[in-house]
Parts: C-alpha cells; structure tokens; sequence
C-alpha cells in the first residue's frame, strides 16, 4: 500500500466530506492508499497547510488559490500546483448583519472587518469597496479563526468573509439576517477557494500515485452530490468532531455545498484556465502581488499554477 498524508484548511467540513467518503467506501483502499488526514488543530493553526506541504509535512493540502500563487512569487523554490478545484465556484461572501445597516461595500469605510489576516484578503476587501464607490478605508480586527462569525454576532466587527455552505446555513437556520456581497458582483474575479494542491517534484515523482489518490478522491465527491445525506453521514462518522455533532446542520450543509462541486458539466475538480488567468491578472493589476524582496510582481506564468492532468478523465455526473 502507498501513503499520501493529507492536510486540510480547517476543521472537518462538509467542503472534505468526499475524502472521508473514500475512506469510509473503501475507494482509497481500492486503489491501493492509505490517507492519513490532518487538520489545522494540530499545531493549533501555528502553520498553514501551505506551508506544511512546502515543507514536506505532507504530500498534499487544502488551501486557496491565493496561496499557491503566494509561493511562486515569495518561495519559487518550492512551487506548489493546484490539482483540482475542490469547489467549482465561488461558495464565498463579504457579510454584515442586516441590523446594522450597512447594506453594500461602501457602507465599510470607516467600519472594523474580521480578517483572518489571510494573503490578499484585506487588499480585496478594500478594492471591493473601492469598486462600490468607497474610498476603501477600514480598520481590520482579527479574532482567531474560529470566533471571527461569532465576533460578527456580538458586533466586535461588523463584517466579515464567510463561507456560504457553512456559516451562511447557519444563519439560515438561527434566524440571522445577512446582507452577503458576493465578489463577482462588485467586478472582482475571484479564484478557486479551496483548492487541492501538491508540489511539482511530488508531481514528477509520483503521478501514479497521485493518480490513484485523484480518482478515489473523485468517486468520493461524485458520491456526496448523488447522496448528500449519506455522505454527511458518513462524514460525522468518520471524523468523530464536536463541530459535526448537529446532524440537521450537517445535512443543510452538504446539500447546500453539493450544488458547488461539479462545473456545468458535471466535472468534480477540472478548473478552467480563464479564472486563474483573470484572478492573477487582477491581483497584478491591482499591484497586490508582492514578491520576497519586496518588490511587485508584474507578470506570473499562470501554467505553472495549476494542471488538470489528474481530472482530466475523471467521470461525470449529470447536472440536473
């Protein structure tokens, strides 16, 4: 049997459930792997699943888009390449509570976000309300990570990033009243969030058994669309975890998230060239691409950043 250790970005969520789809199936065994999957507790988020993959902690990790192009521009020697598109859209939006009365982006100047101090995100934050008319002036609080929705709901801060499947269900089933500003309506071109990703050499070295890991991990999405309720089952199951322990939220969720897995063609992982070509272009545009020496990066072989060779053949499933 070959091992592939795996990191995620966060807690076990309903965004992870096709890796513990596979496991619990027998896909990954099937194949000929084991899986050891770890979570950001371990260190008590100390380093990023970037960075343990950069540093060869683990073969392979959850991360955003931002992230792989983070390293070709501050650590080139260690490029990291997105392998699939966990979610085939954005599943992300800036929000503030409906009774506060900030009712769009420009409404923040002057206001405190909830910033997980991720790369680029208060930098995009600003330039969403820029393009609101603004003047893209905030104070930026960051809470840990895991109270940034509760500071949101004891206004601490008054808006901050979430993820819709998540924490926008929960609103939903609390009664929260949410203003969402989604990105792309505010003309910003946001890249794949999360992303699965590897090293090149890992690449080089290992395509067979990425391979094998790729296409188990694939029937393990296609299983959580087609069977969402089992497959939130079998991720509170697998995971044991205090924050999957509401089975009505968890089901919510996996069906909310499901509709986001698969592009029009019913492809789990495949990523179009086009958004990571307008993403980048964007940032570097904007100037917010920053290399180790301080100096702004211009120009990035979008290429490099990513590849469908391991997607590419992977089955469908129909989209109703």
């Amino acid at each position: 049997m070959d091992s592939i250790r795996l990191a995620l970005d966060w807690t076990p969520n309903t965004n992870h459930t096709g890796f513990y789809v596979a496991i619990a199936n027998g896909y990954y065994k099937d194949a000929g792997l084991t899986v050891d999957i770890t979570t950001p507790e371990a260190d008590k988020y100390k380093s990023t699943p970037a960075r343990r993959l950069a540093h060869g902690e683990v073969d392979l990790a959850i991360m955003p888009s931002e992230s792989v192009v983070s390293f070709h521009t501050t650590t080139p020697s260690v490029p990291l390449v997105a392998i699939a598109a966990v979610l085939a859209r954005d599943a992300s939006a800036i929000v503030t509570l409906q009774q506060s009365g900030i009712e769009r982006p420009a409404q923040l100047d002057g206001k405190v976000y909830g910033s997980y101090g991720a790369r680029f995100e208060d930098d995009l934050v600003r330039q969403m309300i820029r393009n609101d008319g603004g003047r893209g002036v905030i104070a930026t609080h960051k809470p840990t990570r895991l109270n940034l929705w509760q500071s949101l709901l004891t206004n601490e801060i008054d808006a901050t990033w979430i993820f819709l499947p998540w924490e926008g269900v929960e609103a939903d089933l609390d009664d929260v009243k949410l203003n969402r500003f989604l990105l792309d309506d505010y003309e910003i071109p946001y890249g794949y969030s999360p992303v699965l990703a590897t090293r090149q050499d890992l690449i080089d070295q290992k395509p067979n058994i990425i391979q094998r890991f790729m296409e188990a991990t694939g029937a393990g999405f296609r299983f959580a669309v087609e069977q969402p309720d089992e497959a939130a089952r079998l991720l509170i199951e697998m995971t044991n975890h205090p924050t999957l322990s509401d089975h009505g939220f968890v089901e919510l969720s996996q069906q909310t998230v499901a509709g986001y897995f698969l592009d029009t063609a019913g492809h789990w992982g495949k990523m179009r060239r086009e958004v990571w070509v307008q993403f980048v272009n964007y940032l570097i545009r904007h100037r917010m691409i920053v290399s180790r020496d301080g100096e702004i990066v211009m120009q990035l072989d979008i290429n490099k950043l990513f590849t469908n060779q391991f997607v590419e053949n992977l089955p469908t499933v129909r989209v109703h």
